[in-house]
């Protein structure tokens, strides 16, 4: 892609933008079904528990949010930032007939400046959402910021598989039938050519898990998804 910095904060709130009102199909198309599974496992990777207050960075359309909201139950809270906000819009219309609602408060905003104090959540997730950030790192480290020390920090994104053969076939499905896939369903097939580049450019499972620990994070470890296509990263903060 060869972007970064502020050209790439604005090449992704336009891109999200625009595929907005049909992500979570795409998303649902693209994983087979298996992307609600993943979100649940990667709020049981938080320890989220009833009463607790978290946060999910790049909220997107809220599906993460929402498995949040069900785990912390009623007593609990949990709050969505995203940059974009045609995303928000249609996770404001996702929400709209959930009992859930009243719990989950979003916000549009910049995940590396995070309008939140220190040690003020239980918690922090982000579920595709780091590759788009133009410092990685620091918004690592903002995640790290806003949770509590003992809390865990987590991360559901793409990963790379590296089993031969299903490597092969895996790329050759996100580089060719991704973006046809977005061109018929969203006819935005560069947007989903972007999500292609972007995992290539995305630092794999272990490599993130290091940069994890380089950011201030313990008992990190990583779970492989879909022999690796997906990969939840975690650590914790230091009590």
């Amino acid at each position: 892609m060869g972007i970064s910095g502020k050209d790439k904060a604005e090449y992704v709130q336009k891109t999200f933008n625009n595929i907005a009102k049909k992500y979570d199909l795409m998303n649902t198309l693209m994983s087979f079904g298996l992307d609600k599974k993943w979100r649940k496992k990667a709020v049981e990777t938080a320890e989220t528990r009833p009463g607790m207050k978290m946060i999910d960075i790049c909220c997107g359309t809220a599906q993460l949010s929402l498995e949040l909201a069900m785990a912390v139950g009623k007593e609990g809270k949990v709050q969505g930032l995203d940059f974009s906000e045609n995303m928000l819009a249609k996770a404001r219309e996702n929400l709209a007939n959930s009992s859930f609602r009243s719990i989950i408060e979003l916000q549009q905003g910049d995940a590396m400046n995070l309008p939140y104090p220190d040690n003020f959540f239980d918690g922090a997730t982000v579920g595709w959402g780091l590759r788009n950030l133009p410092d990685l790192e620091k918004g690592i480290r903002e995640m790290i910021r806003v949770v509590k020390p003992g809390s865990m920090v987590v991360s559901l994104d793409m990963g790379k598989p590296t089993m031969p053969v299903f490597k092969q076939a895996y790329w050759l499905y996100f580089d060719k039938l991704v973006p046809l896939m977005g061109k018929i369903w969203t006819g935005k097939a560069n947007a989903y050519q972007y999500l292609h580049d972007s995992s290539r450019e995305f630092p794999p499972q272990w490599e993130l898990a290091r940069i994890f620990g380089e950011c201030g994070l313990v008992e990190i470890k990583y779970q492989n998804l879909a022999g690796g296509v997906v990969a939840i990263v975690s650590g914790r903060k230091p009590r």
